[in-house]
């Protein structure tokens, strides 16, 4: 069976979560740099993935889905130009890990709303076999979307989308000299 939209979004926000983690215990600034890389790829792309097709579908399926989608739009907007500050900040700015908790300190309680009331009542409002649908259109969206933070771009498709379209593609060309945390190659492969 499917995952269900609420289960794959659930699903990012424990892997932020958990490259957050990362990023603020490791004395190592090798894997700091890259887990770096990695929450912003990652957040970058959920963040523009909710905004294409997870608001969209609030809209159209619950009552208040356009107060609650403008509201999470603006709790993103407050993320991506945090993101945007780090996504540019290297190791050794003393704002560097100030900077990752106060995006953190956003990100949780957007989390926190979007898990236990927005999901909550869309996932109500929608048949399993929607939610289904929801869940892989996000995961498709998500290849084909910038995966660095652009505050100043649109947050609402048809423009959203053409916008992600053009720059999507200078990221992804970027990403390729970036250090990522699966890159790394285990001195010791009898140790796996």
């Amino acid at each position: 069976m499917a995952a269900r939209i609420s289960d794959t979004i659930k699903k990012d926000h424990y892997d932020l979560d958990t490259y957050y983690k990362t990023i603020i215990n490791t004395n190592d600034p090798d894997e700091q740099q890259r887990f770096q890389n990695k929450f912003v790829w990652e957040l970058a792309r959920h963040a523009v993935g909710e905004e294409l097709v997870v608001y969209p579908a609030m809209e159209k399926y619950l009552r208040d889905g356009l107060e609650m989608a403008d509201k999470d739009r603006h709790d993103h907007q407050i993320v991506k130009e945090q993101l945007k500050r780090f996504q540019d900040m290297h190791l050794t700015n003393s704002q560097f890990i100030p900077t990752i908790k106060a995006l953190m300190k956003d990100l949780r309680k957007h989390i926190e709303d979007e898990e236990q009331i927005d999901l909550v009542k869309l996932e109500s409002a929608i048949t399993p076999e929607e939610s289904q649908r929801l869940s892989k259109s996000f995961s498709r969206t998500k290849m084909f979307v910038p995966t660095r933070a652009h505050p100043s771009a649109p947050n609402k498709p048809p423009y959203q989308t053409a916008y992600g379209l053009m720059t999507a593609p200078v990221d992804q060309l970027m990403d390729m000299f970036r250090a990522w945390p699966e890159d790394v190659v285990n001195p010791n492969p009898s140790m796996e």
